[in-house]
């Protein structure tokens, strides 16, 4: 049975086709009777408009990318869960784009360009400023917003945690609980868009008490690479000259770290070694890790960059105080 069209709603009403069209559009001129016949004939043919045909009369698809790298981090589902519920709340639909070793920021944008989505949203992913003032991108694609990551580019605004808020309430909760030996794991590193978090770490122990801090690295943002940089060091690292508390930039690398601190060390957490993590992810407040941790503050974060997209608010990079979250393993 083929599809009903505009024009066999049209019929069946008794109207033309361009009231059927109006009948649909959000705000448009129409009559609350001509709506009705419109609507109550649509029902009945079981008829639904063509958005795709709508995008071509409009120059608006109401799709919107969302580009993900990282997909090992617990933390990065829920906060897309909250993220794709916002979009499709304003009638946008959300294209899901894997950026992996093999389909990168270039080609992803410009795939998105070519399906002439409204925006690109680069959720998280660690890319570099070159990449996206690629001459190749050009100026007039669809805008682009990063989210949960700073962004220095002009034109390009950044949604995302204030990191000096959140390192200063992480370092003061530390100091208090009387910690000077500080570590910090770290993900992968990037250019400017990296998320701050180890270098305004290192600011605050410098000028508080004029620490060196003891960078750790991890290849990836995920519980095995937490796991494997906290066994490297703790294998190359005499008891007497470990740190006594350990940052690290997201929870799932502090999971993997506990886990081999506590299993393969039989070291005790806090008491021969602190960890804090960051995102306060579902596991964080479980009783196996009991996690303090910083939450980001992720509705407000997809309030402000959907009120950019729309047009409700300036783009403009925008930082969010977020909250610290005090639980035993410091």
């Amino acid at each position: 049975m083929k599809r009903a069209t505009a024009q066999n709603v049209a019929a069946e009403a008794g109207v033309s086709k361009w009231t059927v069209i109006r009948a649909f559009t959000q705000g448009a001129s129409i009559t609350e009777a001509s709506k009705a016949k419109v609507l109550a004939a649509a029902e009945k043919l079981n008829y639904r408009p063509n958005l795709l045909a709508r995008s071509l009369a409009t120059n608006l698809t109401h799709q919107v990318a969302v580009l993900v790298d990282d997909f090992e981090n617990p933390h990065k589902l829920p906060f897309l869960a909250k993220l794709t519920l916002g979009l499709q709340a304003e009638g946008l639909l959300a294209v899901l784009i894997n950026i992996n070793d093999h389909y990168n920021h270039i080609h992803a944008i410009l795939n998105a360009d070519q399906r002439q989505v409204d925006a690109i949203v680069l959720f998280g992913t660690a890319f570099r400023d070159e990449t996206l003032n690629d001459r190749k991108l050009g100026r007039d694609g669809a805008p682009l917003f990063v989210v949960a990551r700073d962004c220095q580019i002009e034109g390009v605004p950044a949604i995302t945690c204030d990191t000096d808020i959140a390192m200063e309430e992480i370092g003061r909760h530390l100091l208090a609980r009387g910690y000077r030996r500080p570590g910090f794991m770290a993900g992968r590193k990037t250019l400017s868009t990296a998320l701050g978090r180890r270098r305004k770490f290192k600011e605050f122990w410098r000028r508080e008490r004029d620490v060196d801090l003891m960078e750790i690295a991890a290849e990836r943002y995920s519980v095995d690479a937490g796991a494997e940089a906290a066994r490297a060091y703790l294998e190359r690292t005499p008891a007497g000259e470990r740190i006594d508390v350990l940052m690290c930039e997201n929870d799932a690398l502090a999971f993997g770290a506990m886990d081999v601190i506590r299993s393969e060390y039989a070291l005790r957490i806090p008491q021969d070694i602190a960890v804090v993590g960051f995102d306060n992810t579902a596991f964080s407040g479980s009783p196996t890790y009991d996690l303090t941790t910083y939450e980001q503050p992720e509705s407000e974060m997809v309030d402000v960059m959907i009120a950019m997209l729309l047009g409700h608010r300036e783009k403009a990079t925008t930082y969010l105080p977020g909250r610290l979250i005090v639980r035993t393993s410091s």
